[in-house]
């Protein structure tokens, strides 16, 4: 489907990574027989390098609250001005209640706040924003958006496919009316029959295997990837009735990934940023905010138009069109401390 909205605007972002970080070159041994050449060449290919990931206590919850609570100490707007929390993730604290109505209580929000929360990944971020902006359309003044995973407590940590992938992130977005800014543009697509492909088996109540770690068949989802994207890119840009694009932020699968998508638009490597992947890895429904973080956060002198695009686990894809203003706050990837 695809949907256009006017008059409104991303206020802020604030991104929060774990302290623990593990360089992939400590862990050749474990993963790579301790073939030099090989982590060097996977580095360079794929983009992958450090990664951060959550210990034992921390979890999805702790990282957005922190974002959150950091978003609100930057006095862009009060608590009580806040009438929607909506919260993405797939590694929520508990199957019931959700991570939105704990934030809800932990930060003071109005009764009076919608607050909600949806099991999304790659696309998340997208059609977290795509909520945010209907809920708005609909009503709603002003929007914290929560994304993020900590895939880290998911994955085999002996598997090479998926462990030296995936760090952990919890991002907030403050969306908000704008009468000033320009239309936004959102393409929303879905391919359930590609589910397995992607996929945490036993992890709620349909048991019926003993695998107990995340799967994920890389070259599957690699072929989705660059045959969905590229047409998605397109479309968004017609839909829009623009050529003019300033970035594209894609999801941070890893940098072969982005490489080929960007081949195939035949854009210029630099408005695909994707170097976000060797400081923190993959880290799924936050990669989109966090890559924006880790890019923008010593600020800029012009509006932007850009595209944000994510990708995978459902299997889904979806991609927006919008202008960040210059004013946006956008914080430098912040380090999580307990105890804010």
């Amino acid at each position: 489907m695809k949907a256009k909205f006017s008059n409104i605007s991303i206020k802020a972002i604030f991104s929060t990574i774990p302290n623990k970080m593990i360089n992939l070159k400590e862990q050749i041994n474990i993963f790579y027989d301790g073939d030099l050449k090989k982590y060097e060449r996977i580095k360079k290919t794929i983009g992958l390098d450090k990664r951060h990931i959550v210990d034992s206590k921390t979890t999805t919850l702790d990282l957005c609250a922190y974002s959150t609570i950091k978003l609100l100490e930057s006095n862009i707007i009060k608590i009580d001005e806040i009438d929607t929390l909506i919260f993405v993730t797939q590694t929520p604290d508990f199957m019931q209640p959700n991570n939105a109505h704990i934030l809800h209580g932990k930060i003071g929000l109005n009764k009076n706040c919608a607050c909600f929360e949806i099991n999304a990944g790659c696309s998340g971020y997208v059609y977290g924003l795509f909520l945010s902006y209907t809920m708005i359309q609909n009503g709603a003044r002003n929007v914290l958006l929560c994304v993020g995973d900590t895939i880290s407590k998911i994955v085999n940590p002996l598997d090479s496919n998926t462990a030296p992938i995936f760090g952990d992130a919890g991002s907030t977005t403050l969306i908000s009316c704008d009468n000033t800014n320009k239309d936004s543009y959102f393409s929303l697509h879905a391919d359930g029959k590609g589910y397995e492909n992607l996929i945490y088996p036993n992890s709620a109540f349909r048991i019926d295997n003993k695998e107990k770690y995340l799967f994920m068949n890389g070259a599957e989802i690699f072929n989705f990837s660059i045959d969905k994207e590229p047409k998605a890119i397109n479309e968004i840009l017609e839909f829009a009735n623009t050529q003019s694009i300033d970035f594209i932020f894609f999801h941070q699968a890893n940098a072969y990934i982005i490489s080929n998508i960007t081949k195939r638009l035949n854009i210029d490597p630099q408005k695909a940023p994707s170097d976000s992947i060797s400081k923190y890895g993959n880290t799924s429904s936050a990669s989109i905010p966090l890559a924006i973080c880790h890019k923008l956060h010593n600020g800029f002198n012009k509006d932007l138009q850009i595209i944000l695009s994510g990708f995978g686990v459902g299997l889904s894809w979806a991609s927006a069109l919008l202008t960040l203003k210059c004013n946006t706050i956008i914080s430098k990837p912040l380090i999580y401390k307990e105890n804010i």
